[in-house]
């Protein structure tokens, strides 16, 4: 294909994925266009349509009858890992941002990894042969852990925690350990005379009085959706204290309407209030690319498919973890929590250093596959994930492993030259609604 074609390819798969939050939206999309043009990696990061629009059109000589439907994560890129506050109280690390989340080929998501990795790895100008090496040793590692849940029966108690990780892994988990939730509701709220309430800010909006009880009655809607088992019994936990609506979240959620509602949480001290996002669930990427009539069917909108989805790949999710609607459309309820850090691959550059966060990264992502299964509270998946797997990997592991590998180096060249062309679409103002002024 000539750069001529590819660049209106692009422009084409763009506008269809996000052409009515950018008519919506344009100034957000703007930034989130700028930002995107950064770099090749950052551009990745927010192309999850145009890579799966690729992968469609590609042979899928992993995909059988099973492993081409499981529960994959749909974005998996080297940022997309982090901390979090499980549902047992347990501090962990594991894969985040469950946005995209669909059924799909499992091998989507590990190609998606290694590709994003090889852009990095490129970004830090390692040596082809030792992105090569550390891409195999993230996949040696998944297969490794998908037997080793054949093996077992204790999928859901696996989890990286600070007892089980070192180096970078172990330092994000610690730096979680060490945040504090009054710090984070001083730095987003303020305490008067009427108690604490939203500062006012960039990226804050009051709300009138109409959408004001808009989004009260999605949130006492979105109370019915916690499960039963997580849900606190003490009747002023859920109160709310203060609503305000949200812009600003990151490059994946621009133009997507947000709110930030303020509840009182386990007792009346300030502290102990608790921050929760209610933000308009998209469409995954995945979902145009991939037939998947019986998930289209279970769910009556994209709030309650992503919910579904985060609870059966993270098993356990944040108890406040819910979904409702506005208008007829999806939203989805979290914790904004303290406690929830990224893994920052600025501090990352000597191979040694990286083979070690690559290695327990493969291992987060088998989990995430191998839990999301029969064994999960659904029936999207029927089948045990992990045997599925083993089983189509059989005597192939080494193939699999170099056919990945080469994939994700091919790729990541496809995406540096597509960035390039990105970048001078959106400086004509080719793209959409989108001008670059």
């Amino acid at each position: 294909m000539s750069d001529d074609r590819r660049q209106q390819y692009v422009i084409d798969t763009l506008e269809s994925a996000f052409a009515d939050l950018m008519a919506a939206d344009p100034v957000a999309f703007r930034v989130k266009f700028r930002k995107m043009a950064g770099n090749p990696f950052a551009f990745f990061r927010g192309t999850a349509c145009l890579f799966h629009r690729d992968l469609a059109a590609a042979e899928r000589p992993w995909a059988d009858e099973r492993t081409g439907r499981v529960w994959i994560h749909g974005d998996l890129h080297p940022e997309n890992f982090g901390t979090y506050v499980n549902s047992h109280g347990e501090l962990v690390f594991d894969v985040n941002d469950f946005d995209e989340a669909y059924v799909g080929p499992f091998a989507w998501d590990l190609r998606r990894f290694v590709a994003g990795f090889a852009v990095l790895a490129w970004q830090k100008a390692l040596p082809e042969q030792t992105v090569r090496d550390l891409a195999a040793v993230y996949l040696d590692e998944y297969i490794e852990r998908v037997h080793r849940f054949v093996e077992g029966t204790g999928d859901a108690d696996f989890a990286l925690r600070l007892g089980n990780t070192s180096g970078a892994l172990h330092a994000t988990l610690q730096r979680a350990r060490s945040s504090s939730r009054a710090a984070m509701l001083d730095s987003m709220t303020t305490t008067g005379r009427d108690g604490r309430r939203f500062m006012e800010g960039k990226g804050v909006r009051r709300l009138d009085e109409a959408e004001r009880e808009v989004v009260l009655a999605a949130f006492r809607d979105y109370l019915e959706t916690i499960p039963p088992a997580k849900r606190v019994d003490r009747e002023t936990f859920y109160a709310v204290k203060d609503v305000v609506g949200r812009s600003g979240f990151g490059i994946g959620s621009a133009g997507f309407p947000a709110y930030s509602i303020l509840i009182e949480g386990f007792n009346e001290a300030h502290e102990n209030d608790i921050v929760l996002s209610m933000k308009q669930a998209t469409r995954p990427a995945l979902a145009n690319v991939v037939e998947a009539p019986r998930i289209e069917q279970a769910f009556r909108h994209e709030g309650e498919r992503t919910v579904v989805s985060q609870r059966a790949l993270q098993v356990h999710a944040d108890p406040l973890l819910g979904f409702t609607t506005i208008d007829d459309v999806g939203f989805v309820v979290d914790e904004v929590s303290p406690y929830e850090v990224d893994l920052s691959w600025g501090d990352l550059h000597e191979p040694a250093e990286i083979e070690e966060v690559v290695a327990a990264l493969g291992q987060a992502t088998a989990k995430i596959h191998c839990v999301s299964d029969a064994d999960s509270d659904h029936t999207i998946v029927d089948f045990q994930t992990e045997e599925a797997i083993a089983q189509v990997l059989r005597d192939r592991q080494e193939e699999f492993v170099q056919e990945i590998v080469d994939f994700g180096i091919d790729y990541a060249q496809r995406v540096r030259a597509d960035h390039a062309l990105f970048v001078d679409a959106f400086r004509e103002g080719r793209i959409g609604s989108v001008r670059s002024v």
